[in-house]
């Protein structure tokens, strides 16, 4: 790299406490028991995160069409002229399924960093 007037400059990585590997980290990489439990964890910390959001989807979305079997006057009642479960499957829908996206990637991230965090501790 070259600065504004010619020189040549030499860009480097520092050294320090926080580019060295932590114990945790070192457990990870050399695949130990520790470390293995460590990465369960983290999974079966994002396994259940899914199956909530799943849980979550299953009871908001893929409940509609039980409604309109056991509700029939859901399948023949209309709103603005529209029939109502058009209505719900074409506008109700995605707004739920971008909020269900928004939650799990949120959690998923929060589970993350707590791990990160673990393994920062010294």
């Amino acid at each position: 790299m070259t600065t504004p007037s010619g020189r040549r400059v030499r860009v480097e990585r520092r050294r320090g406490a926080g580019t060295e590997a932590t114990a945790m980290s070192r457990e990870i990489d050399a695949q130990s028991q520790l470390g293995e439990a460590l990465l369960r964890s983290l999974m079966r910390a994002q396994l259940r995160l899914a199956a909530v959001v799943l849980l979550l989807l299953a009871g908001t979305v893929g409940a509609l069409p039980l409604i309109f079997v056991l509700v029939p006057v859901t399948r023949r009642a209309h709103l603005l002229g529209i029939p109502l479960p058009w209505l719900l499957l074409g506008l109700l829908v995605y707004p739920v399924l971008l909020g269900l996206g928004w939650f799990y990637v949120r959690y998923a991230e929060r589970n993350e960093a707590g791990f990160v965090r673990l393994l920062d501790r010294e």
